[in-house]
């Protein structure tokens, strides 16, 4: 057999590992001082130096193999019967019997699933590897399928590298990686809201799902924050970067967006804030946000986006329509001031807020990705956590997706029957004068009990609007308007007036003969508020929880 001809097929590394044995080999036989075979100088005739060591051309095939480190099987036949296995081979394995078939010779082989890879490349005529594969013996090693031809005889030499240090190696840091994923998602998850609040008048569902790698840990938030005056605030972002520290900055912009929201702000205010704090934090760090408020007297979904994907709605004709503008530049930027827009969402509709890794591809444009979300939702019905699995799933949302997804959808029903008397509005404008006081009691009084209220929480209610009416009268301007409310779970009552001045709630001295409206509103209501209205004035609200059945 013609050595030359098979160190050409032998991978690399074997070849130098032989090189460096037989050297090895060669100087450990020379005396102290001699220099190496591979190294002597040729005799002026041309005749090689003769050292009692034959150069590596002149060793047998088979005695080369012994010396390679790696495991080595020559096997020969379309049956792969052994022909031979080097002494590194008959170490770990043990001696074989040459002759026998590879199925039986060499059970190891056959465990690890190699025999059909014998076939292919005794068939082809061309190397294959399997990397990293765990022997009987407990190490791992990657095997070379080598075809060689041995006189008249075909047959495969097999190479088995010990890779078992490399394997464990791998496996640590897989371990790392893993222990790392757990740490950020488990984080992730303790930082979005646990339980998601109930608006009366809104039906919500919420979903989150990581990305299926550590990397893909992100930053993506959602959060629904009920402002009382049967108003509520809805909220998605995501922090740009990946693993636990954008998992963090994730939890620090959810706490401040639910501070921010207590101040009952319009849209483009929080983000405003938001965008300063986002600074704050780490000047590096960028997200996007979109900050929504629903107000059921409105039959609208206020809202501002910094840098965030548009929000959908579905109307309560099937028709999908997208909230593009007006959009502002991520937060962290600093120096945008933002702007608030508005959709219609009234009852019958359903919206969805969701983040980039929903509807963003490597090999698709954004907007396709948001047109298919589109025409997902035009055809999801159900309840909200029905829509939000079937956009899930439209999507092609996995365990091992690219990047972690967050969707928000929220419906506002359209009550009819029954369930709509439960959900009742009425007002009142208030031209001002001295009788502007007695007509919003009797206009109180008159609603209070068409609805059919018990009698304590009639005259209670009765005495809000009176003290609120009187409030405004004393302290706002016109135009002045009574709106009173009911939902399934609570009454509401709002004034609403032309100035801009918040009322506080204060102690009064025995002497004062004013300065106890507000004390006494906050004293027999279950909440109250006040907010700026957008088109300038104030609003000024209190609850009272319904008895329930």
């Amino acid at each position: 057999m013609n050595f030359t001809r098979w160190s050409a097929r032998l991978p690399g590394t074997q070849r130098r590992a032989a090189t460096r044995t037989d050297a090895t080999t060669t100087t450990d036989r020379l005396t102290d001082g001699s220099v190496p075979a591979a190294r002597a100088e040729q005799p002026a005739d041309g005749t090689t130096a003769t050292l009692g060591v034959p150069a590596v051309d002149e060793l047998p095939v088979r005695a080369v193999l012994d010396r390679v480190p790696a495991l080595v099987a020559l096997v020969h036949g379309p049956d792969h019967r052994l022909a031979h296995v080097n002494d590194a081979y008959t170490a770990a394995f043990g001696p074989r019997p040459v002759g026998t078939p590879a199925a039986d010779a060499l059970p190891e082989l056959k465990e690890l699933g190699l025999l059909p890879l014998l076939d292919q490349v005794l068939r082809s005529g061309r190397p294959r590897t399997l990397k990293s594969r765990k022997g009987p013996d407990g190490r791992s090693y990657t095997f070379t399928c080598t075809p060689v031809t041995e006189g008249d005889t075909s047959g495969v030499l097999v190479f088995a590298t010990d890779v078992t240090d490399h394997a464990e190696a791998a496996e640590r840091l897989r371990a790392s990686e893993r222990r790392q994923r757990e740490t950020a998602v488990t984080l992730q998850r303790s930082l979005l809201p646990q339980e998601l609040e109930e608006p009366d008048d809104l039906r919500i569902a919420a979903t989150y799902h990581p990305g299926g790698t550590e990397a893909a840990v992100g930053g993506d938030w959602y959060d629904v924050i009920t402002l009382g005056g049967g108003r509520t605030a809805l909220v998605i972002g995501d922090v740009m970067g990946r693993g636990v520290r954008a998992a963090a900055v994730m939890g620090q912009l959810r706490t401040a967006v639910r501070a921010y929201a207590r101040l009952d702000l319009p849209p483009h205010e929080v983000l405003q804030l938001l965008d300063g704090l986002a600074t704050e934090i780490d000047a590096n760090q960028i997200a996007t946000c979109v900050y929504a408020v629903h107000d059921p007297n409105e039959g609208r979904l206020m809202y501002a986006s910094a840098g965030h994907l548009p929000i959908l709605v579905r109307d309560e004709n099937g028709i999908v329509h997208r909230a593009d503008e007006p959009t502002g530049p991520p937060l962290g930027t600093g120096g945008w001031m933002h702007a608030s827009g508005s959709i219609p969402l009234t009852p019958g509709s359903t919206a969805v807020l969701y983040t980039d890794g929903l509807v963003e591809r490597r090999d698709e444009d954004l907007d396709e990705g948001i047109a298919a979300l589109e025409r997902a939702l035009a055809g999801a019905t159900g309840s909200p956590q029905v829509v939000c699995d079937r956009l899930v799933r439209s999507a092609g949302v996995t365990a091992d997706h690219a990047d972690d997804v967050a969707v928000l959808v929220l419906q506002h029903p359209a009550r009819t029957g029954p369930a709509g008397e439960l959900f009742r509005n009425a007002a009142l404008e208030l031209l001002g004068g001295i009788e502007a006081a007695p007509r919003a009691r009797a206009f109180a009084s008159g609603v209070l009990t068409s609805w059919r209220f018990p009698t304590e929480l009639h005259d209670l209610g009765v005495l809000a609007a009176s003290e609120l009416v009187a409030n405004s009268l004393q302290h706002g301007l016109p135009p002045m308007r009574l709106r009173l409310r009911r939902t399934d779970r609570r009454l509401i009552i709002e004034v609403t007036d032309g100035d801009d001045h918040l009322p506080r709630r204060r102690r009064a001295e025995p002497a004062d003969e004013s300065g106890r409206g507000i004390s006494i509103v906050a004293t027999i209501a279950s909440n109250w508020g006040c907010r700026r209205t957008p088109g300038g004035g104030k609003a000024v609200w209190c609850e009272f929880a319904l008895p329930k059945g």
